[in-house]
């Protein structure tokens, strides 16, 4: 079985089990679209263990970054005009990942930014801006950063099960 084909077979029913879980059993309290831009980014980083790392502390970080900008866009009581105040705030909040990419760990921009934008879009959708500070599952951060770690685990699961199906995993543990 050529590998693509094994990679459709394996992410089609993995995919499906997500959103299983992901509405049925957790109820609708994680995103599954931000599990399946994790999901993405875990290949787009590489794969292997290398790329789960990468994906989930580069998401996370870059969740963690829009948390902040987006509280001090709308909370502060800061007006400038309107979108002027958010406009710079989200100036600072990018300019801040870059900045990030310094650290070795964090040097993944383009991770960063599917966790920045995967918790402003739910914030845009969904609401929460005032729930960013709480250490519960109304925070749109913790509702993002769960839902990231769980895609990208779900990416290396998947990667795993096509290895197995093209014999890929047998032939490594031989050598």
């Amino acid at each position: 079985m050529s590998s693509n084909t094994a990679l459709a077979i394996s992410v089609g029913v993995l995919g499906a089990i997500a959103t299983w879980l992901f509405l049925g059993p957790l109820g609708g309290a994680l995103a599954i679209w931000a599990a399946f831009i994790a999901w993405g980014c875990f290949f787009h980083c590489g794969g292997k263990e290398t790329g789960l790392q990468t994906a989930i502390l580069n998401n996370a970080a870059g969740a963690i970054i829009a948390g902040i900008t987006l509280w001090v866009a709308t909370q502060t009581g800061i007006d400038l005009g309107p979108a002027v105040w958010p406009a710079i705030c989200v100036g600072v909040g990018v300019a801040a990942m870059v900045l990030l990419a310094n650290i070795p760990v964090f040097s993944n921009i383009p991770a960063q930014v599917y966790g920045f934008a995967s918790v402003a879009a739910y914030v845009l959708l969904k609401g929460g801006a005032d729930q960013l500070t709480s250490a519960s599952m109304q925070n749109p951060e913790v509702v993002i950063i769960l839902s990231m770690i769980i895609g990208a685990v779900f990416g290396y699961v998947s990667e795993k099960v096509a290895g197995l199906l093209t014999g890929e995993n047998r032939a490594h543990a031989k050598a």
